[in-house]
C-alpha cells in the first residue's frame, strides 16, 4: 500500500475502503489532496500551540493537514456516522490528538472539548455554513473563545464577506464580520479540487478576531437592525426598517443617516450608531 505524506493512505483509498459517496443532503464536498488541504491549514497560522474545531471533517483530509501542521489537538465534529471509521483510524495515528463528535454542528456546544487559545479551521458543509459563521460572530460576550476562523465557502459567500458598501455583495454578513474581525480571502478552489466537483468556485477566508468591535454596538440589535434593512435591500431605509420605532425617522437622522438612504449604502459606523440609537427606546 503506498502511504500518504502523513503516513495515513491516500484519501481516495479511504474514501473506496469505507464507501464513503459524499452526500448532497449533507452538503458535502470532499478535498483529497493532502498538499492542498495543508496549505489550507496553513492559512489559519501556527497551530501547534492550539486547539482546533473543524465541522465536517468527512474522510478527513483537513482533519489530517491541521495535524501533520502540528495542531495540539483537533475538535471535529461529524453529522455522518459513516465517517466515523476512517475518523477514528485519524485519531489512533495521532495518539488521540484527534476527538470526534459525532452529530449536528447547529445543535452541538464544543466549548466543553477545547481549551484556549482556539482557532476554528473547516470546509464547512454548504447547508450550515453562513449559520455557523453568524453564530460565532454574535456572542453575546466579546472577545469570543476563538482567535480566528479559517473557513471555506462558495465564491460567492465569501464575497458577501469582505463587501465594502455599494457593492451588490455588501450586506448582513459584511456587516458582522468586519465588525469584529478582520476578515480576507486568502485562497480560491475550482470546483475540479472536490470529489464530486460542486457547480461553483470555492473561496477560503481567514477572519481575525479583534480585542474590541470596531464601533460600539448591541450584538442582538445591530443584528435586527441589518437583519431587516437588507431585508427589502432596495427601498429606502425609513420603509425598510418601519415598525422598529414610532420615531424611526428622527432616530435615523440622529444616526447621521438619511432616511432616504438605502442599506447597501450605509456603512459599518453607519449601522451601529443607527442601531444604538434604535435600541435606545
Amino acid at each position: 500500500m503506498t502511504l500518504s505524506i502523513d503516513g495515513l493512505p491516500p484519501l481516495r483509498e479511504v474514501i473506496n475502503t469505507h464507501e464513503l459517496r459524499a452526500k448532497k443532503s449533507l452538503g458535502q464536498n470532499f478535498l483529497l489532496d493532502l498538499n492542498l488541504t495543508a496549505k489550507i491549514a496553513r492559512q489559519a497560522g501556527n497551530l501547534t500551540t492550539c486547539d482546533v474545531l473543524e465541522v465536517g471533517p468527512g474522510p478527513g483530509g483537513l482533519t489530517r493537514a491541521l495535524l501533520l501542521e502540528g495542531a495540539r489537538n483537533v475538535v471535529a465534529i461529524e453529522q455522518d456516522p459513516r465517517c466515523l471509521p476512517a475518523l477514528a483510524e485519524v485519531s489512533e495515528h495521532y495518539d488521540g490528538k484527534l476527538t470526534v463528535i459525532q452529530g449536528d454542528a447547529l445543535q452541538i456546544n464544543p466549548w466543553e472539548h477545547l481549551t484556549a487559545p482556539v482557532r476554528i479551521v473547516s470546509n464547512l458543509p454548504y447547508n450550515v455554513g453562513t449559520e455557523l459563521l453568524t453564530r460565532w460572530l454574535s456572542p453575546a460576550e466579546w472577545p469570543p473563545y476563538w482567535q480566528s476562523l479559517t473557513l471555506m465557502f462558495q465564491k460567492e459567500v465569501a464575497q458577501r464577506i469582505v463587501a465594502k458598501p455599494g457593492s451588490k455583495t455588501y450586506g448582513r454578513l459584511s456587516i458582522l464580520a468586519q465588525w469584529r474581525t478582520d476578515a480576507k480571502i486568502v485562497m480560491e478552489l475550482p470546483p475540479e479540487a472536490f470529489t464530486p466537483p460542486p457547480k461553483v468556485t470555492s473561496s477560503v477566508v481567514h477572519l481575525e478576531r479583534l480585542e474590541e468591535p470596531r464601533y460600539p454596538a448591541d450584538p442582538v440589535w445591530l443584528s435586527r437592525t441589518v437583519a431587516k434593512a437588507f431585508g427589502q435591500r432596495r427601498k429606502m431605509l425609513r420603509a425598510s426598517l418601519k415598525g422598529l420605532a414610532p420615531d424611526l425617522e428622527d432616530r435615523i437622522v440622529a444616526a447621521g443617516i438619511k432616511p432616504t438612504q438605502r442599506a447597501e449604502e450605509i456603512d459599518l459606523a453607519g449601522f451601529c450608531a443607527l442601531s444604538e440609537q434604535l435600541r435606545a427606546q
